[in-house]
């Protein structure tokens, strides 16, 4: 079991507190718990400042971040002058090789350690200039959803923070663990970590206006050659009106989206079936497997083959593979 020291820094959104604890804990690979949560403070057992009403006790002290196989931040308000253990903790663990992790404006607190000098980083879009000013050494990623650089990890706030803890999931146990967790989170699958954080019309003006049944349709026709006219003739619009709802609705255009949904399916079947490189590119809808290792090279730096090969759920299967689920897509 994978541990995980979810270390507190006040003032903290009591969501953001249980954002780990919800999707880390919905994780599961072997026939039980993916993770083991720790929630840790400077002053553990003691109440500490929340933003919410909702009071936040943390039982463990720093000492269980020495002992945890990542960690993750949350809180701080962006505030300056934070606690020296909290700073060194987080320090020790990065210097040894863990993944530390930050949502929201757990940002500031990895940067006062130092943890962001010359690294790509995030935080909510509204406090992005604030994070680059306070601190110039950071390469600071305005309106993005989440930044991974090495074994740093930042976050915008909120719902990206489960985007977040998704990507975690699906880094440790592969796209199909993670899904599972999405499912059972009720939240969409993984979004990639550049889709933008604020939305044109992120909330559609109402179920007859959204097109996530095109999108659901769309997602279990993968291996089919679905063009713009097809995914418009669904969802009974113009190609105009598609492509301008499409991008409110999800940040994309709707072939880009597309690409996302077929990258995704090559991913799953990569890591739970023993398909050729080519079967695993006309299942996804990617063409040949010369076609499927561009993108893949293009999105995720490796090959097919790498990251079969890296991946922790590749292994034999039957002939045929595995069921390979058509997950409905987000409609936020």
């Amino acid at each position: 079991m994978h541990t995980v020291a979810v270390v507190v820094v006040p003032p903290v959104m009591s969501f953001d507190v249980t954002i780990p604890e919800m999707v880390l804990g919905a994780a599961e690979a072997d026939g039980g718990p993916a993770y083991e949560l720790l929630l840790c403070a400077a002053e553990p057992g003691r109440p500490l400042e929340t933003v919410g009403g909702l009071d936040v006790v943390a039982p463990h002290g720093l000492d269980a971040v020495r002992g945890a196989d990542s960690v993750i931040v949350v809180g701080s308000g962006g505030r300056t002058g934070i606690e020296r253990p909290v700073l060194d903790a987080l320090r020790a663990a990065e210097g040894t090789g863990k993944r530390v992790a930050a949502i929201c404006t757990g940002a500031f607190v990895l940067g006062e350690a130092g943890l962001l000098d010359g690294r790509r980083a995030t935080t909510h879009w509204g406090l992005t200039g604030d994070l680059a000013r306070r601190f110039p050494a950071a390469k600071v990623v305005p309106d993005v959803l989440y930044v991974t650089d090495g074994t740093v990890l930042t976050s915008a706030g909120a719902a990206a923070g489960i985007e977040l803890c998704l990507h975690l999931i699906r880094e440790d146990h592969g796209a199909a663990v993670a899904a599972g967790a999405a499912r059972l989170t009720v939240a969409a699958p993984p979004r990639p970590a550049g889709q933008v954080q604020r939305l044109e019309d992120p909330l559609p003006a109402g179920p007859d206006v959204s097109l996530a049944e095109t999108r659901a349709w769309a997602v279990r026709r993968l291996g089919e050659p679905l063009t713009l006219a097809d995914l418009a003739r669904h969802a009974r619009v113009s190609t105009r009106t598609l492509t301008r709802r499409f991008h409110a609705e999800t940040g994309y255009s709707p072939l880009q989206w597309l690409l996302h949904q077929r990258i995704d399916r090559a991913r799953e079947l990569l890591e739970g079936t023993a398909l050729p490189m080519e079967q695993v590119a006309r299942r996804c809808g990617l063409g040949s497997a010369d076609s499927l290792r561009l993108h893949f090279v293009r999105r995720l730096g490796v090959t097919p083959s790498a990251y079969r090969s890296a991946s922790r759920r590749a292994r034999p299967v039957p002939s045929g593979g595995p069921r390979t689920p058509g997950l409905p897509a987000s409609s936020r």
